[in-house]
């Protein structure tokens, strides 16, 4: 697929990038993500907290399947998806897709490794993104699917629960489902009313949704202990970290 390139643009994947003290990003991505802070100075701890999700989750994956498939795979922050899994199975193929030419550079630049690859996709364009990848990944097999903080910059009209079912549709018995997501309940007004402040200037604004469509996308899958939780809350190493007024939820199921 053919991928623009737009420095003037923030990316996401840039801005979280920049939030996490990396240095794979442009002015506007900058810019966008100094002015979401000065809303929500909390943003930077968020961030941290969902990308620990991604370590023991993608851990805990890695050591039940070797085929990893991280749509939305974004900037390849060290420790990235597939450097997390390979230190659990080093014979592990990990397969990650974006649509950003920034995060596709940077990743085939420094994401190495026989069993590693970094395909263009779009998650919104998910049958295009299983035939890009038909190649590479076995369908056949169990795949752990990771959809980290990707789906809420998924609108309601594009559809999360369209994309996640047409991904199901592939997965063997014995695959699993990784998801983390942004949403509104249980956080305060004040708030919600900075993060729609930021969202009036945003590329790819958030979609907030309620803990029960999150959920729903683990439909018809086995979802593990302890659920659909906030990030800090799964699996967590220890009990040093705290729930932040804007709560990203993740969680992990299996295909049976």
């Amino acid at each position: 697929m053919t991928i623009e390139f737009n420095a003037g643009k923030p990316s996401p994947a840039r801005v979280y990038d920049y939030v996490l003290g990396g240095k794979d990003n442009f002015e506007a991505d900058r810019a966008y993500a100094d002015q979401v802070m000065q809303v929500f100075p909390e943003g930077s701890e968020l961030a941290w907290a969902n990308r620990r999700f991604m370590w023991r989750s993608v851990r805990f994956c890695a050591g039940q399947v070797d085929q990893i498939v991280d749509v939305g795979t974004g900037i390849p922050t060290s420790p990235n998806v597939a450097e997390v899994a390979a230190g659990v199975n080093p014979g592990v193929t990990v397969v990650g897709v974006d649509n950003d030419p920034v995060v596709l550079s940077h990743s085939r630049a420094l994401v190495k490794g026989e069993g590693v690859h970094i395909v263009a996709g779009d998650v919104r364009e998910t049958e295009r993104v299983i035939a890009d990848i038909a190649s590479i990944v076995d369908w056949s097999r169990p795949v752990a699917l990771v959809l980290i903080a990707v789906l809420h910059f998924v609108n309601d009209e594009e559809d999360p629960r369209r994309v996640v079912a047409a991904f199901r549709e592939r997965l063997a018995p014995g695959s699993l489902l990784v998801i983390s997501h942004a949403t509104f309940e249980e956080v305060s007004k004040p708030t919600l009313d900075r993060i729609r402040k930021a969202n009036t200037s945003s590329a790819a604004p958030l979609q907030l949704r309620p803990t029960k469509d999150i959920q729903a996308l683990f439909d018809g899958v086995e979802l593990l202990d302890p659920g659909v939780v906030d990030v800090h809350m799964w699996r967590p190493d220890d009990d040093s970290e705290r729930r932040i007024d804007l709560r990203v939820v993740g969680g992990v199921g299996r295909i049976s």
